[in-house]
């Protein structure tokens, strides 16, 4: 990622975090109409995995410029994930992920959401999710 890259991801972040419960919601609802499959890997009570969402990814935007310091977090939740039952076969989930946060993003920020945004968004995705397969399930799953 480009440092231009990273102050867009930044400053949109800092705009939809004011309405993060929103986001969550809305992140969950998309998710679970395109992958109604992985539904029953949640909770029933999804208030405190969407307080979790937002905590995350406000983690890895305000570190994303010292994305040394987010790795160890990211390994982390990666290995954790294998514990709640994720396979590397879900994994392949992992680009509607990225593509329901890309929408949640786009919903929530309006008019403001640009192609260059969509791009930075798609970098930071991108390199963490490859990172977090890689931790999980090792080099051939990402």
């Amino acid at each position: 990622m480009t440092p231009d890259q990273i102050k867009l991801v930044q400053q949109s972040f800092a705009r939809v975090a004011p309405i993060s419960a929103t986001a969550a919601e809305l992140f969950y609802g998309r998710f679970f109409e395109v992958a109604p499959q992985l539904r029953a890997m949640f909770p029933e009570d999804m208030s405190a995995q969407r307080m979790k969402l937002m905590a995350m990814l406000a983690r890895v935007v305000n570190d994303l410029a010292d994305l040394p310091t987010i790795l160890p977090a990211a390994s982390a939740l990666a290995k954790r994930h294998v514990d709640y039952r994720v396979q590397a076969s879900h994994y392949t989930h992992y680009p509607v992920v990225g593509e329901v946060l890309l929408w949640t993003l786009k919903k929530g920020l309006g008019e403001a959401w640009t192609s260059d945004l969509s791009a930075a968004w798609t970098a930071a995705y991108f390199r963490l999710s490859s990172y977090k397969i890689s931790e999980a399930y090792g080099q051939k799953a990402a």
